[in-house]
């Protein structure tokens, strides 16, 4: 079974292990934490038998009209079981609720039928990454 909640207190970078799979430079599990501390909301997924984050997603906002999702993680093991679909629920009622006119998220080309099916449209868009500036930290 799956327990949400957005309580962050306790948590450390022990927690955050296998995340980022596949990335080119994936941040470091301090770099990680650090991330959901600072994010308007956090939403976590854990497995209620062992207590580990199986899954997280977090808001970034102005706090007054918008907001952006910049990740949304399942570990491997524990894809194809609706988990992402439930964090991504709960973040944009909290979006909902909290009034926000917008939320945008980025992502390839390839995941665009999983948003669209959680109610998300394509718009269109610019970005820069700057891949360097996440260097793992030892």
């Amino acid at each position: 079974m799956i327990a949400y909640d957005s309580d962050l207190v306790g948590l450390d970078v022990s927690s955050l292990q296998g995340f980022f799979v596949g990335w080119p430079t994936p941040p470091s599990a301090a770099q990680h934490l650090a991330a959901l501390r600072g994010s308007h909301q956090a939403v976590l997924a854990r497995d209620s038998v062992t207590g580990r984050v199986v899954g997280f997603v977090n808001l970034i906002s102005d706090g007054v009209l918008t907001a952006f999702v910049p990740w949304l993680e399942v570990l491997p093991d524990y894809q194809g079981q609706g988990i992402g679909t439930e964090l991504m629920r709960r973040i944009l009622a909290h979006a909902k609720a909290a009034g926000f006119y917008s939320v945008d998220l980025a992502c390839d080309p390839e995941l665009r039928p999983y948003y669209e099916r959680l109610g998300l449209r394509p718009l269109q868009g610019m970005g820069m990454r700057y891949y360097g500036a996440l260097r793992s930290e030892g």
